[in-house]
């Protein structure tokens, strides 16, 4: 059973006629007719009596006028509510922390300025974990700091490059050294993240292909926490250019120039080529193409 056929079934009524109903509604009187013959084999009754020119509803044609009229005004109700006030959009944005706290405050200020309506969830996890969520259709968007990831179930938007570096207090005779060995400053006391996180991963590879190996002072997950302990002398780090840049302790940090290093990664955002577009996904595609991601 369809609304047109309802809809259609309701103008014969009002018109008694199916031709002036045809001519009212746009179709064919044939196709008019068309709908109503399948309207009354779905239901398996006859709806209309037809003598001649005459159009007359059968007892079983009036039940069904007075069930569906109350049906169709909650509809239309329904779609004038739609129209004015549209429902309220959720969007999952799976991430990980560090592009949290620098890419989130402008974009959660951007869709509260522009889209009151809509309501953003944020999940923070692994890159492992979060690419995890989307092929199950957990999370909308993932957006991650790791080596260039492909699959083919997977739309790449957004892959930028970011440095990834050795980074002091401002305190630290090291910093303001033109130089300063690899073996030297691992030496030195570090605070990193934990070891499968994706940059630390890469550092340690790195190291034990030079049959070297560091041993952190503390592990923490809180990029934040750690720039504190290094921006107070007590030792050093290792994250992306990026999370310096942006931290609340930027002017008493500096990086370690280390001869021969150099580390990169790639910002990556994806959605599931499977994933039904909704006006938040497309809005966040339009901020990537400005350049805002």
């Amino acid at each position: 059973m369809e609304l047109r056929q309802l809809r259609s079934f309701l103008k014969i009524v009002e018109l008694q006629s199916f031709s002036k109903a045809a001519k009212d509604l746009g179709y064919s009187q044939s196709a008019l007719s068309v709908q109503i013959h399948g309207l009354e084999q779905e239901l398996g009754v006859r709806l209309f009596d037809r003598m001649g020119k005459q159009v007359g509803l059968t007892q079983p044609g009036k039940e069904l006028c007075q069930r569906i009229v109350p049906v169709l005004h909650q509809l239309e109700e329904i779609r004038v509510v739609m129209q004015e006030k549209p429902p309220a959009e959720t969007l999952h944005l799976g991430m990980i922390q560090s592009l949290c706290k620098c890419k989130m405050p402008k974009l959660i200020q951007f869709f509260r300025e522009n889209y009151p309506n809509m309501n953003l969830t944020i999940t923070l996890d692994s890159p492992s974990a979060l690419l995890d969520k989307m092929d199950h259709n957990q999370v909308d968007f993932v957006y991650i700091l790791d080596e260039k990831v492909y699959n083919v179930k997977w739309e790449k938007v957004l892959e930028e490059k970011e440095d990834i570096v050795f980074i002091g207090s401002i305190d630290s005779p090291l910093v303001y050294r033109n130089e300063v060995a690899l073996e030297e400053l691992i030496s030195q006391p570090f605070f990193l993240t934990e070891k499968e996180d994706n940059y630390r991963r890469a550092l340690d590879q790195f190291l034990a292909s030079k049959e070297l190996e560091i041993q952190p002072f503390l592990e923490v997950g809180d990029t934040d926490f750690i720039l504190d302990m290094v921006q107070r002398s007590m030792g050093f780090t290792f994250l992306p250019r990026y999370v310096m840049e942006n931290s609340y302790y930027r002017d008493k940090l500096k990086i370690v120039n280390v001869p021969g290093f150099h580390m990169h990664m790639y910002r990556q955002l994806f959605y599931h080529k499977n994933k039904w577009l909704t006006s938040g996904m497309k809005t966040i595609l339009d901020l990537v193409e400005a350049g805002k991601l």
